[in-house]
């Protein structure tokens, strides 16, 4: 290699050319210094852009933590809001199955649970979501049994109201249920109801909810009620004076359905009083 280097040096005009001499070595120097400069360059610029693309996926990563911990505290939130709901429904229905006297816990449906994921636990999102999804499942199943339970009690509502009880009329009784003799031929005949002694006119009411299946007048009965109460029960007003309902209407316990009277065949005012059960006679007097 060279020891030196001669550098020409062309002005323009008239000027004389020059002509410089430079030593190996400081060419060297000045190439190394060049490719030095050139490296750092080199490294400055990728670490620039390293730094520049790990800026931004750290902004990336901190609004995605924001975001997620946004998420996890209003799952948290909605979490407590199901625990707090899933436990009033059970309070609820505890109070009203002890109510109607039903299992405490009845099969198949979830008991109670709550309690929120412990501070620095591992709970994730998709567990919490998964947890939510339970029981909001589990709450649709409490809901289901609630529902049945309302319709119990309303069947057991209706039945109590529709199995007749109470005196029909105010006045003593003259006659029961059973064998009798017949005051008219003095035989043993089946009595299959009630004589209660009144006054005419004495007011006669229904003895549970139904509606008036029939209302006319009958050789034995006289001016007679039939009201249907539904769940097989029926009651029947015999001899009245005077008929206040009609046929198809509904009747309440306690309404007014006819008047005490002598019709028929009787032997004074009284009203004749039947209470059956899918068609079977029973006695009035376990109602009374």
């Amino acid at each position: 290699m060279a020891s030196r280097f001669s550098v020409i040096l062309i002005p323009e005009g008239n000027s004389k050319v020059r002509r410089v001499r430079i030593r190996s070595g400081i060419v060297n120097f000045l190439l190394c210094c060049c490719l030095i400069v050139t490296g750092l360059l080199a490294f400055f610029a990728y670490s620039y852009f390293n730094y520049t693309v790990d800026h931004d996926e750290l902004q990336g990563l901190r609004v995605s933590t924001s975001q997620q911990r946004q998420t996890l505290q209003r799952l948290v939130i909605d979490l407590e809001a199901v625990h707090q709901q899933m436990n009033a429904l059970v309070e609820t229905e505890a109070r009203v199955r002890q109510l109607a006297n039903l299992e405490t816990v009845p099969q198949g449906i979830p008991v109670a649970i709550g309690g929120l994921p412990e501070a620095g636990s591992a709970e994730t999102v998709d567990e919490i979501q998964r947890q939510i999804n339970k029981l909001q499942v589990d709450i649709e199943l409490r809901r289901q049994s609630q529902e049945d339970v309302r319709n119990l009690l309303n069947d057991q509502v209706s039945l109590s109201r529709a199995t007749p009880k109470g005196w029909p009329t105010k006045g003593w009784l003259t006659s029961y249920f059973g064998m009798r003799k017949s005051p008219f031929t003095g035989k043993r005949v089946m009595h299959e109801g009630l004589d209660i002694a009144a006054n005419t006119g004495t007011p006669v009411v229904a003895t549970a909810d139904g509606i008036v299946a029939r209302v006319r007048y009958s050789p034995g009965y006289g001016k007679m009620v039939v009201i249907d109460h539904g769940y097989g029960y029926r009651t029947i007003f015999g001899h009245n004076s005077k008929i206040l309902v009609k046929a198809g209407q509904r009747i309440k316990r306690g309404d007014l359905v006819a008047k005490v009277g002598n019709t028929g065949r009787s032997t004074g005012s009284h009203l004749h009083y039947e209470l059956r059960l899918n068609g079977v006679p029973i006695d009035p007097r376990k109602t009374l």
